[in-house]
């Protein structure tokens, strides 16, 4: 006896062993995931496919049925979702419960009253436990209802007592088994599709069983697979990957599903990418190389290529300079840069991307400009997560660790700019989440805000006028309302001949933009408002720096904290010079004012150096589904108030939207000439002075040529006529006709300037 129980421990020891290397136990976003290395199989991983793949993964979930997902890790893995994972696990779970009872193949199970039929009965069901159970479970359902039905005929010819009970016994436990398989979540899903199934046939399973399948060399899961049940309502590229959208039945958002080349790949082609980044990851990038990340991309894209070529001659593979080129950036993309993420960033269509904590719990989501909130079929693996947070770190040289729970920085990848929010335990409990904030590639411009709603042709005169009239300028609003989109576009309409100073704690305006279209400009980047902590000078000592740069118009990303004094400083010493700008929270001008003198403490006469606050807030509609972002309000700030400006009408609406007509209105005080901030402007210009008519017909006549430019586009179906260069390019076009015409005629003649701007127009546009 004891040398029996030597012999099962030793058994038992065995099998231990042999699964520890056949699978691991990870935990991933909450989740105990099973890792099967199948790596040596001559067949592909698919339970859908393969009888042997379902046996192997039942045998090792009757073991560990706390399993939330299976990964079968080969060139190309398999990974299967939380939902078909438990349907292996209840059958698992009968399985053990079947073979540790033994209740339907022991003796009296198979009706051992008559020995006739014992051995025929016996093989019938271990065939059905021991086999189609654990490698075909709808057979197994499938015969069990075919035993069954031929054991009733049986049972209605037969007259002798001693069969009849015989068959009973065997019937109860049939019907038993076929029970408790017909309650499972998997036989629930194909019971109406039974008709006409053979044993062995996996067309059903295939129904079920969809997994993710990425390369060996992502981490992060995509969902490849389209929808089974979803509509299509967009279908567009980026660059080689593919773009649907899809509404699913049941659920309000829609379905981001991205198809990226790295799932286009050959077998030879995903082999020497596994290789070559192999032979990567034992280059480990030096800190200092992150400073410069374009530099390291380049560097590693031209090791990747000459490896690349190297390997596919080794093995002999014939790969043409564009597949070698494909393949290197690719490499770059999975070992120095960020995955599938820089696939959603190279989207001009998508705004805002978000990862929740834990990571491998649920899809990135995504706002799209004309989708809105978006889930996507992309999951983020913990791996993925924490390099990411690696890598930012190194990009910013800012902490992040639970002393320091955020990091805000930026990210440039080809293609595409963005802020980022990182997001640690303890403040994120779950532990890393992110929100990455997509900058367009070129600066909006006022005219692409009159193409998309966002304001309307005399709203961006106005702006134009009071931008040459060096006005101090707040744009306020809520989260992702477009505040800072819209300071970039105040920056586009600067004349190229001012020196242009921007303040950013997270780089987010257009600079390299604009300095390739020729502006004087220059960056300053301080410290985070909201961690305190780097390297970088503060922001209310890099805005008194900047009054120390000569003159300048200066532009501060985002009013955040005590910097608000020294912005205040640089507002009354430069108000007459050139514009001051900058973005804050705020939903309306006395929000604006509480922010600025309740909680930053600028004095209340501080506060009178804003000339102008421009509103920025989305608009929801009716259903609730979609937002639409508008100038709400331009509202002049006036300067003979004492203590309430709201109390002592210290706030005058310039124009205000309507949202029956969804446009933005002038009001009574701006079209009846009573704006202070307007007749300031034109104190300081000869022609303008004490002549109302004159600056608003130049109001107008700046109204009318941003709306011929979109007219322009329309017309031509030409886009890059509203993009940065040409609007650049016409801003200085009118200024330069302007005062050509000044110089003839001794006045600012609107038809005059109009008709010779649009002859430019008409010449530059012939060119292209």
């Amino acid at each position: 006896m004891a040398k029996k129980e030597e012999v099962d421990r030793k058994e038992s020891v065995s099998e231990e062993k042999t699964e520890q290397r056949d699978y691991e136990l990870v935990e991933e976003g909450g989740e105990e995931i099973m890792r099967v290395n199948s790596l040596k199989w001559p067949y592909s991983p698919s339970v859908e496919d393969s009888s042997a793949v379902m046996g192997f993964a039942i045998d090792r979930l009757v073991n560990v049925p706390q399993v939330s997902r299976i990964i079968f890790k080969q060139r190309r893995n398999y990974a299967y979702d939380y939902e078909q994972t438990q349907m292996l696990v209840e059958i698992a779970q009968l399985y053990d419960h079947v073979v540790r009872q033994k209740k339907v193949f022991g003796p009296n199970a198979l009706g051992g009253l008559d020995p006739r039929f014992l051995q025929l009965r016996a093989n019938a069901v271990n065939y059905i436990v021991f086999n189609l159970l654990r490698t075909d479970p709808v057979g197994a359902y499938v015969e069990l209802k075919r035993l069954i039905r031929e054991e009733k005929i049986h049972l209605k010819g037969d007259i002798d007592s001693r069969v009849i009970e015989s068959r009973q016994t065997y019937l109860g436990n049939l019907m038993y088994l076929y029970t408790l398989l017909g309650q499972t979540s998997l036989i629930k899903k194909v019971e109406d599709n039974l008709d006409g199934y053979s044993i062995g046939d996996r067309g059903l399973y295939k129904e079920v069983f969809r997994p993710v399948i990425t390369p060996d060399f992502m981490y992060t899961r995509l969902m490849a697979e389209t929808p089974i049940d979803g509509e299509q309502v967009d279908f567009y590229t980026v660059g080689e990957a593919e773009i649907n959208l899809y509404k699913i039945p049941g659920d309000i958002k829609t379905l981001y599903h991205v198809n990226p080349p790295e799932f286009k790949l050959s077998e030879d082609e995903y082999a020497l990418l596994d290789l070559a980044k192999q032979v990567l990851a034992e280059h480990k990038p030096r800190e200092e190389e992150f400073l410069d990340p374009s530099k390291m991309r380049r560097t590693f894209f031209n090791i990747g290529r000459d490896l690349i070529t190297e390997l596919a001659e080794t093995k002999r593979i014939n790969l043409p300079y564009s597949k070698i080129h494909e393949l290197a950036s690719i490499l770059v993309r999975y070992t120095v840069g960020f995955g599938l993420i820089e696939i959603l960033l190279q989207d001009p269509k998508i705004q805002d991307i978000t990862i929740n904590g834990p990571a491998g719990a649920s899809p990135m989501y995504i706002v799209h400009q004309d989708y809105d909130e978006c889930a996507t079929n992309i999951i983020p693996s913990v791996e993925d997560a924490e390099s990411w947070a690696s890598k930012f770190r190194l990009i910013s040289g800012r902490p992040l660790d639970e002393a320091n729970p955020v990091l805000d920085t930026e990210l440039a990848i080809p293609g595409a700019r963005a802020r980022v929010a990182v997001m640690t335990k303890p403040l994120s409990p779950t532990g890393l989440a992110y929100a990455l904030r997509r900058h367009r590639d070129n600066p909006w411009t006022l005219p692409l805000f009159i193409q998309n709603g966002m304001i309307d042709p005399l709203g961006a005169g106005l702006m134009s006028f009071m931008i040459d009239g060096a006005r101090t300028i707040l744009v306020a609003g809520t989260r992702s309302s477009g505040k800072t989109s819209f300071l970039g576009s105040i920056l586009v309409e600067i004349m190229r001949r001012y020196r242009v100073l921007t303040i950013e704690d997270t780089l987010e305006l257009p600079v390299k933009s604009l300095r390739d279209l020729g502006y004087n400009i220059q960056q300053m980047k301080v410290r985070a408002a909201l961690t305190m902590v780097g390297g970088e000078l503060a922001a209310d000592e890099g805005i008194r720096t900047s009054l120390r740069l000569g003159d300048s118009s200066l532009i501060v990303g985002e009013v955040r904290s005590l910097e608000a004094k020294a912005l205040y400083e640089a507002m009354r010493v430069g108000a007459l010079a050139n514009v001051v700008a900058g973005t804050i929270h705020g939903a309306s001008p006395y929000g604006v004012y509480d922010r600025v003198v309740n909680d930053l403490e600028v004095p209340k006469t501080s506060f009178k150096a804003t000339d102008l606050i421009v509103v920025a807030n989305p608009i929801k509609t009716p259903d609730g589904l979609h937002r639409k972002k508008r100038i709400t309000q331009i509202t002049e700030v006036r300067k003979h108030w004492v203590d309430d400006p709201l109390a002592e009408n210290g706030f005058v609406d310039l124009m205000k939207y309507n949202p029956e007509k969804d446009i933005l209105e002038p009001t009574d005080a701006l079209i009846n000439g009573e704006s202070e901030t307007l007749k300031a402007v034109a104190t300081n210009v000869k022609e303008w002075a004490g002549d109302w008519d004159s600056i608003w017909n130049n109001v107008l006549l700046r109204a009318k040529l941003k709306e011929m430019l979109v007219g322009y586009s329309n017309k031509l179906n030409n886009k890059k006529i509203l993009e940065a260069p040409f609007v650049v390019a016409s801003n200085d076009a009118f200024h330069r006709i302007s005062d050509d015409v000044r110089i003839e005629v001794g006045a600012l003649d609107s038809k005059m300037i109009a008709s010779r701007w649009e002859d430019w127009v008409k010449n530059e546009l012939k060119k292209k």
